[in-house]
Order: C-alpha cells, then structure tokens, then sequence
C-alpha cells in the first residue's frame, strides 16, 4: 500500500472513531439518562462526517459501524447482535438504509466540491501559462517563468523544459537550473488518444550515456511539445517514487501547456519565416530601385562626357569658345557623378550604423556660406536670400556642407529658372537652431512629405526642369543630421514650394567670468 493510501485510512480511522465514539456518547445519554426514544439519528452525523473526509467507502464502513454499534449497545437484549421486537429491527436496518444513502450523497458533494476546485486551480494554471505565453517579449523568457507555474501546479518536483528533437534537444528553462540534468532512461511518455479518450503515460526506455546515472528514487515523466506536424522539443519532470503518476487534471495541465508552448514556437518559427521573407523582398526591391535609379543616372552624364570629349579631339575643327563651353560640359557632368557616388557611400554608410559624427562649434554663416558660394554658379538666375545671424553651431563641417548641398542642388533640380530661393536661420529654443533650405518651386503634394526621406522615393507625376533624381538626396540628409544629434524635417514652403528644416545642436555659451576684487590701493 502507497503512502497516500496509508494516509487515508489513517484519516478515517481518527475521523471515524472520533465521531462514532462521540455519537454514541450522546445516544447513551439522550436515551438511557434523558429517555429519548429512538435517538440512533444522531450517528447520521457521524457518518456524514467520515464521507466528508474519506469518501464512498468511508461513508459506507462508518454506517455499517453505527448500525453494529446502536444494535450492539442500544437494542434489547443489550451486548448482543441478537433483535428481540421486530420493530427494532425495522429501526436498524433504516437506520444502515439512512446512513449509507445519506454518507453517499455527503460523499458525491465533497467530490464534487474537490473536482470544482480542482478544475478551478487548473483553469488558473492553464491562464497563467495563456498570459505568459500571450504578453512575452521573447519565449525563451516565457520559457523560465513558465517551468515553475508548471512544476507547481502539476505537482512536480523539478520541471525542464527542452527544445529540438530527440538527442539534439537543449535545456531551455528548469526549475532547478544550477544543478545539472539528470540523465534520463527509464521514463513515462504521455501518449495522446484519439477523441475524448483520455491520454495515459506510457513507459519507454531511452538508453543513457555513461557520462551519468538517472536520479534514484524518482519518476520521470515527458509530454512532447509538437505543433503544425513539428516536435520543438519536450516537458520533463520528476518527483518522488511513492507519489505514482499524475492524476488526470495533472495529465491535462502538462498536456496543454505543452500545446500552448508548441503554439508559441510554432508562431515563433512562421513570423521569423515571413521576417525573413519580408527582408528578402526588400532586398530585392532595393536592388531593383538602385539598379534602376543609378544605371539612369550613370548614362546620362557619362553619354555627355562622352559627347564633350569628342569635340575636343585635335583636328575637329571646333572654335575656342565651343572647347571651353565642352570642358565646362565634362567638368559639370564629373562633378555630379562625384556627388552621385558620394551619396552611395553615405547612404551605405548610414544604413550600416557605421556614420560617426565628429562636431566642432561653428559660426553657421561661415560654414553655409561656403557652401553657398561654392554652389552659386550651379543656382543659375535664381535669386538667393541668406539670412544667417545666429548662435555657433556643434555639427561635423563635412556632413552640415554635404546636407546642404544635397538640398540645394534638389532646389535646382526641381525648379525652373528664377525661382527664388531663401537659406535662412534661427534659434528655436535654447539648445538648438533651426536652418531652413526653401524654394518658391511647384512645391510637394501633402501626401508625399512624410516619404521625402525614404531612400529611392520619388514624388509621383511630379515634372522635373532637370534629369531625374535618384531618390537618395533627402536620405542622405536626414541620416547626415540625425548623425550630429539633429533631425530633418520637410513642409510647404511660405514661399510657395518645398521647405526642409534641419535642427541643429546649438553650441553651449561660455559663461562670463566672475569679476576679480580690485587691488587695495597702495600708500605712497
């Protein structure tokens, strides 16, 4: 007999005596010294009593007992089983009658009671197990949490939950993780039934290595974690010999979160398919666009060159003024394709995390307005306002000069002839200033603003005075000035066109130096 079965006759062995004893002291009482008639209902109690604590068959041992007890101590002749009137032994025998159907239903409702809490303990286990798996940031975290909400609740010793598949499964989560795993031979597998057909644990031997010994003294138990037609792995436990397998509600816990972790996996294994999936088709549409954006771009001013150079070969016969108009030509066309592959090289930079920013402090008009002269030819007849009277700048020379070279030759791209064009600054709050790049052009649609950054975008139906671009300009920008701590912002232009604000980091002011006391006069 198991230790739990010996700690249930013991229960009813205390429970039973103590309530049969204290019945039949109040019987004797109420009959021989109060004179009742006929108080033998008084064992119902007891009986009721012992089906609380021990059951059907306590219930039905105690009301045989009481019956034994009022006949042996109560019914004339006294001290004898024997029954001298009839009627005592119609008392008796409904009194057996009462007491079995009355210790039956005491029984059926304190089972009924256990299995509602169990139920209960074990809908509350199952949400639990929902609710992690439901909110998790990762599941190998999920996975930690969830060992001992399992061990706990199935009543386990000690639960690990594996992933893979046979030899190559790996610990995930344990609930007694500093100590090492157990070799596992002889175990229980929970095999799954068709239907409504309960599952039963089936005993299987896996073959150990030598490297260790199974835990003496201790059951383990395996339900597989499968999902989609996949096993991801497996939950193990273990607990002491003498408690012999899980119950059904233990079984049913194991079994659904088993299910409810191979769901996780499952979803884990099919988002990262699609992510995969998804990268791969950007890959390639960002091939296709670059491919596309730059083979334009790379013919138009290497044809040019090309027509330029010709006319320079000796003996064509070209006047002076048409070389030098040629010269200017390939001259012009070479400076784009540097500025071309400069945003390439930039742009590759930005998206490898590799752009590192090295800022100075700069006054804002000496460093744009460089860049303003150096590009004032390239701006043709358009009218050019600068407005920059505002405190030194922290930005990286390089970067804040090709951003604002990127901008401006957009605005020359974009815009016929004349239009007018403003660069100006101003301080926004006390740690930044804001430079603002703007055109009286025919402007961005409202829908298309948010996406000017996006790398290979382009406006849609927009008419160009120029080549196309390649979609890289405006990314460049927002990557170079994120890069010295600022953004790049587009809206319409109080001119009319397109407006890009880059904020910049303002450099701190020096603080003025406390005045020094003055010198004590000296006497003469």
């Amino acid at each position: 007999m198991h230790r739990l079965d010996r700690a249930a006759v013991l229960r009813f062995l205390v429970v039973a005596g103590t309530s049969l004893i204290g019945a039949t002291i109040a019987v004797g009482v109420l009959q021989d010294v109060l004179g009742v008639p006929n108080p033998s209902s008084l064992y119902l109690l007891a009986v009721v009593a012992t089906a609380v604590v021990s059951g059907p068959w306590g219930a039905a041992a105690a009301a045989a007992a009481a019956f034994l007890l009022y006949n042996f101590l109560f019914v004339e002749p006294r001290y004898t089983l024997s029954v001298a009137h009839l009627g005592e032994l119609v008392n008796l025998f409904l009194l057996l009658f009462v007491g079995f159907v009355v210790g039956q239903l005491a029984a059926r409702l304190r089972a009924r009671a256990e299995d509602a809490l169990a139920r209960e303990r074990e809908a509350l286990a199952q949400f639990q197990v929902s609710r992690e798996l439901a909110t998790r940031q990762s599941t190998a975290a999920a996975l930690t949490r969830l060992a001992p909400i399992v061990g706990r609740e199935a009543g386990m010793q000690r639960v690990w939950i594996a992933l893979g598949d046979g030899a190559a499964e790996r610990t995930a989560a344990d609930t007694l993780a500093p100590e090492a795993r157990p070799v596992v031979g002889l175990h229980n597998v929970l095999q799954r039934m068709p239907g409504d057909t309960p599952a039963r644990w089936v005993r299987v031997h896996m073959p150990t290595s030598s490297r260790g010994r199974p835990s003496p003294g201790l059951d383990t138990y395996r339900v597989r974690i499968e999902a989609g037609g996949d096993v991801y792995g497996s939950i193990w436990s273990s607990r002491p010999h003498g408690r012999g397998e899980p119950t059904r509600t233990e079984s049913r816990l194991l079994a659904a979160a088993a299910d409810q972790i191979g769901q996780a996996l499952h979803q884990d294994r099919l988002a990262a398919e699609a992510q995969a999936a998804e990268v791969a088709r950007e890959g390639d549409a960002i091939k296709s666009a670059l491919l596309q954006s730059v083979s334009h771009d790379l013919r138009t001013p290497l044809a040019t060159i090309r027509a330029a150079a010709g006319t320079l070969r000796p003996g064509v016969g070209v006047s002076e003024q048409d070389q030098r108009a040629s010269a200017d030509a390939i001259d012009r066309e070479v400076e784009y394709l540097n500025r071309l592959v400069t945003n390439l090289l930039d742009l590759s930079r930005i998206e490898a995390g590799a752009l590192r920013a090295e800022r100075e402090v700069f006054e804002l008009d000496d460093l744009v307005g460089q860049t303003i002269a150096r590009l004032r030819a390239r701006l043709g007849d358009r009218p050019l306002d600068v407005a920059l009277d505002v405190p030194p700048v922290s930005v990286d020379p390089i970067f804040l000069d090709e951003a604002v070279t990127n901008i401006l030759e957009n605005a020359v791209k974009y815009t016929p002839p004349g239009t007018r064009v403003r660069v100006a600054a101003r301080t926004i709050d006390s740690g930044s200033v804001r430079l603002t790049i703007e055109d009286a052009g025919p402007g961005v649609p409202p829908a298309s603003l948010d996406r000017l950054f996006e790398k290979f975008y382009r406006v849609p139906g927009q008419n160009r005075a120029s080549r196309s671009g390649t979609g890289i300009g405006l990314a460049v920008v927002r990557g170079l000035t994120e890069a010295m701590g600022g953004r790049a912002v587009a809206r319409p232009s109080e001119l009319g066109g397109l407006a890009v604000d880059l904020d910049l980091v303002q450099a701190p002011q020096p603080t003025a130096a406390p005045a020094s006391p003055a010198a004590p006069e000296q006497p003469e």
